[in-house]
């Protein structure tokens, strides 16, 4: 027996629904990794994506699953976990049908889960259907914007593109990647007339680098959001990665086929799937046969990837520009400017003379570094977990 009930139909919202060309739009939020420049908030039992980092009341992934189906309907979104993340992500979205959420046993990155996803939503409603990628931990400040970038990713993606939605570069960046885009798309996909052609995917950059690549107004940021026909992606896996495809498509079948056929599947050829991002997979090489297209992305956008995101995306609590993530009344300052505080383990953080600092305070970790230094906050993840300290991550 197939699995194809447990869905209801969303509204239309933003993006309009169904009533707006997007019947044939599936939205799949990626919700994985353990946020560990975020440590030690964000945990590998509990990464970022579930809290609520900019104090508006939904977590991240809440926010994502709003967003996405206001425009094509809450029953066209889906996601992609891991098995220990399942419990927590079906409580925070309670709306999601029995068959919208796909758990992993292990982590295998974005190709295999955008990948089992897309296979498995081809089988439901066609090959035909434009899949998107959009991550559940990223922060879009005009939703508006947003829906029309997505609606122009669809067009793109109708006339046989995997398409990418590029964010304006504000600042010369290392922190992402970039893309350069070339050629205007508008007279072959008038419906995407801010279209572009991609003429390649670069890695993050060194600073005189993205200096340059900002002077020359070529290069946007790369977000990881990918649109594309489902039939395109499977192909595109078939040629690039033809073993992973095999193996995708093996527990594909199996998942319709019922729950032990499913469960035997995973359990037989999930751990073994390469472990590569969609960028590297498809998106690179696609790329340099002229198969990827670009659609610009104005609509203000974060990965929130450290504490200096975070800290960007909250309001001050005094006049020398202190942020608190939390529980104001948690937190006493004197004479301290900069810092980002997160008073997380229900104790007073009292700070004297502290300047451009990061405090996060947890039950069981406290952590304390140079604002300037967030990017690094990984690498002492890394070393915790070489001295044993793995009890903390």
């Amino acid at each position: 027996m197939g699995d194809n009930g447990g869905m209801t139909r969303g509204s239309s919202g933003i993006g309009g629904g169904s009533g707006a060309g997007f019947d044939d739009f599936y939205a799949i939020i990626p919700a994985g990794g353990t946020g560990t420049r975020l440590w030690p908030l964000s945990r590998a039992s509990r990464p970022k994506f579930l809290y609520d980092l900019l104090g508006s009341g939904r977590t991240m992934i809440q926010s994502t699953y709003d967003r996405l189906a206001a425009i094509a309907g809450g029953d066209h979104v889906v996601v992609s976990t891991g098995a220990q993340h399942e419990a927590a992500v079906r409580e925070q979205l309670p709306e999601l049908g029995a068959q919208q959420l796909f758990a992993e046993p292990l982590p295998r990155d974005s190709t295999a889960a955008i990948g089992l996803a897309a296979a498995v939503l081809a089988r439901r409603h066609g090959r035909d259907i434009v899949v998107g990628s959009f991550a559940a931990d990223h922060v879009i400040r005009d939703d508006k914007a947003f829906a029309e970038s997505v609606r122009q990713a669809v067009a793109a993606a109708r006339a046989g593109y995997v398409t990418t939605i590029g964010i304006a570069a504000t600042r010369p960046s290392t922190a992402f990647g970039y893309i350069h885009q070339g050629a205007s798309l508008a007279d072959s996909v008038p419906d995407a007339p801010d279209a572009r052609v991609v003429e390649r995917f670069v890695e993050k950059p060194d600073a005189a680098t993205a200096l340059a690549y900002l002077n020359t107004g070529e290069y946007r940021w790369n977000a990881g959001m990918f649109v594309m026909r489902a039939g395109v992606l499977l192909d595109r896996l078939h040629e690039y990665k033809p073993r992973l495809a095999e193996a995708l498509d093996r527990i594909a079948d199996a998942w319709m086929a019922g729950p032990d056929a499913r469960l035997i599947a995973m359990d037989r050829y999930w751990p073994g799937l390469e472990k590569i991002a969609f960028d590297y997979a498809i998106a690179e090489p696609l790329s340099l046969a002229g198969g990827v297209a670009m659609v610009p992305g104005g609509f203000g956008w974060d990965d929130i990837g450290d504490f200096n995101s975070v800290a960007a995306l909250l309001p001050s609590v005094s006049p020398t520009n202190v942020k608190v993530l939390g529980d104001t009344e948690r937190v006493a300052h004197l004479d301290s400017a900069g810092d980002v505080v997160v008073p997380a383990s229900g104790r007073l953080v009292a700070l004297l003379g502290v300047d451009d600092m990061v405090v996060v305070d947890t039950p069981d970790a406290l952590l304390v570094a140079p604002r300037a230094r967030s990017q690094e906050i990984k690498a002492m993840v890394e070393h915790l977990r070489e001295v044993g300290r793995t009890d903390v991550l």
